[in-house]
């Protein structure tokens, strides 16, 4: 069952059956014919569901298959609080924009070359960052599905931390990284180090205006057993889904008070009792503008709670690698975005507020002008 009327998926099946039909008229080589067929179930799987599951995932907010701004703005969150909120989903109608930006808008950001679709805008990187991310999500899946098989006849007492398919995740998000010019540039890393020697988990924060800060959090955390915060709905997308589920990540139910409670032990048990670093996003959803925005008290709760410190990590200018309206990045992250490592924030003896309001002063310490807030005074003067 296709989720949208336009139906995407059928669109890439019909030339390619057309293509199997007129092989020999067409003298179409077979290694041609092969990579047709390798690019279809990625693209296909990205937009089907079971048809029992599309009612709950339409509810969501979330619409689409494929990794894009409107999926991994959800991505980490942090109990109610910092989980994302459907405003990022693009609307459906606009065919003439994208999140509300014109095409001539779109191009002078990815330029000339640049073209709409109904899920976000396209320029040559993009499409190539897209299909490399594709290509690698294939053999990705595949070894994510043999964890859950190995989980499954062991009844978990395989991999009791799940660490292998976080290690996969990771795998895949930094050849992705790699092979597109996208990892970004880390500074202060040597506090990670000097941190990780310690052998205590954290909970690691940072800003969020675009898709790529979910690669640039974990490039950032390294080749460690970690943990993001998801919100329920997304355990149904394909591929996401499943490495959230087999990977052990939290996800919360919002609109459960249950859940949340259930969510909050989750995260202080992690943190507590099995040494495993927690990730989120504070803010709660993507700031449209990339300017630093409120932050939410879950995230602190569950540190405060567990005693754990809170690293701050300041994402510079992830916003203008993938803006929003665009189904991939639209521009290599080397040389433009980077990531500030900031030293821990203890929260043994501070509140909850005080622990916050550490984690926003440093945070902030990172930042250039452009995504710092707009003072009151500032703005009216403007």
């Amino acid at each position: 069952l296709l989720l949208r009327q336009d139906s995407f998926g059928i669109g890439i099946i019909s030339p390619t059956y057309c293509v199997l039909r007129q092989e020999r008229k067409m003298k179409i080589g077979k290694f041609s014919i092969a990579a047709l067929l390798f690019i279809n179930p990625p693209f296909v799987g990205g937009f089907v569901l079971p048809k029992s599951e599309v009612a709950s995932y339409l509810s969501s907010g979330s619409v689409w298959g494929l990794p894009q701004s409107s999926i991994a703005d959800k991505l980490v969150s942090s109990v109610q609080a910092t989980s994302s909120a459907s405003s990022d989903v693009p609307e459906t109608g606009k065919s003439a924009k994208s999140n509300g930006k014109s095409l001539e808008e779109l191009r002078r950001e990815g330029g000339r070359l640049c073209v709409n679709t109904p899920i976000g805008a396209l320029n040559l990187f993009a499409i190539y960052y897209g299909l490399v991310s594709l290509f690698l999500g294939i053999p990705w899946f595949a070894a994510l599905k043999t964890c859950q098989f190995a989980y499954w006849i062991t009844g978990g007492r395989f991999d009791k931390m799940r660490r292998i398919p976080v290690f996969l995740s990771h795998v895949w998000g930094v050849a992705l990284m790699r092979l597109t010019r996208s990892y970004p540039e880390i500074e202060n890393l040597d506090i990670l180090e000097k941190f990780y020697a310690e052998g205590k988990p954290a909970m690691f924060v940072a800003n969020h205006c675009s898709w790529m800060d979910i690669p640039f959090l974990g490039a950032a955390v390294g080749w460690r057993n970690y943990k993001l915060v998801s919100k329920k709905e997304l355990g149904i997308v394909p591929v996401l889904g499943t490495s959230i589920k087999v990977g052990g990540h939290i996800m919360v139910d919002r609109t459960d008070r249950k859940s949340q409670i259930r969510t909050l032990k989750q995260g202080i048990n992690y943190l507590k009792k099995d040494g495993i670093h927690l990730c989120t996003f504070p803010e709660g959803t993507r700031s449209r503008t990339g300017r630093l925005m409120a932050f939410k008290n879950g995230a602190f709760k569950m540190a405060h709670k567990a005693g754990a410190p809170v690293i701050p990590l300041s994402i510079v200018n992830s916003h203008k690698v993938m803006p929003i309206g665009w189904m991939f990045a639209m521009k290599p992250s080397h040389g433009t975005a980077k990531v500030v490592v900031q030293e821990p924030v203890e929260s043994v003896g501070r509140t909850e507020e005080e622990l916050a309001e550490a984690v926003r002063t440093s945070m902030l310490s990172g930042l250039p002008d452009d995504q710092r807030p707009v003072d009151k005074s500032d703005k009216k003067a403007e």
